[in-house]
């Protein structure tokens, strides 16, 4: 299992966020964004932040880090490392087993994920073969896209997605987040899509895009 760290906005939760961050970061990243949403008109919310396993990274020269899965070159499409995205899906999918084992239902469950977590949360989700609330992907693409159509579980087949990217964005190109959205409305996903004058970051308009998403899938 995963190490995790975890925050809860009220006793007895019953909807929980996993939140996976990005390369070479840790669970840590994401919290002081996460306390800025408001979604206290659906109840209590248990957040939870898993850290990626560290791992030797290709592009970087082999340096050890925390990552989901290993980046082996610049282009992301033809070179994935699929035996580490793998592993990660399984990790990740052995965390929303067990929100379900603490009594929150799969359906009040969301994936959310920034660059490298972004790629995680949309994969992982897409293929748990129980319903989830919804998937969101910040700044980040659709990982072995090619076998999604034949992966994903019936269950989440029309799950909504909230994705969002950096127009100005030099790590991930705008145009890998694009062609993600469009492959997966292709497949049939009802994907809220929004980009912003940014880098490959995080601003105060999208949380408040983000969270309009999340209590209209919660509520």
């Amino acid at each position: 299992m995963l190490e995790t760290y975890e925050i809860e906005t009220g006793p007895e939760p019953r909807t929980t966020i996993i939140v996976l961050h990005g390369l070479g970061a840790d669970g840590h990243d994401f919290v002081p964004i996460c306390g800025e949403l408001d979604l206290s008109v659906v109840g209590a919310v248990r957040y939870v932040f898993p850290h990626a396993p560290e791992r030797p990274v290709t592009i970087n020269a082999g340096y050890v880090m925390r990552a989901w899965y290993d980046i082996l070159g610049a282009d992301l499409v033809r070179r994935e490392d699929e035996a580490g995205l793998r592993e990660s899906q399984a990790a990740i999918a052995a965390l929303v087993d067990r929100e379900r084992e603490r009594g929150i239902a799969a359906e009040r469950i969301v994936l959310m994920g920034f660059s490298q977590g972004c790629a995680m949360a949309l994969m992982t989700a897409l293929r748990y073969p129980e319903r989830l609330a919804g998937a969101v992907g910040l700044s980040g693409y659709l990982p072995l896209a090619a076998t999604t159509a034949t992966e994903r579980a019936p269950a989440n087949a029309d799950l909504p997605i909230f994705m969002a990217h950096g127009t100005q964005d030099t790590v991930v190109a705008p145009q890998r987040g694009t062609a993600s959205r469009d492959t997966l409305r292709g497949l049939g996903h009802a994907v809220e899509w929004h980009d912003y004058p940014m880098p490959h970051s995080v601003c105060i308009e999208e949380i408040g895009d983000l969270n309009t998403w999340l209590l209209k899938q919660l509520s």
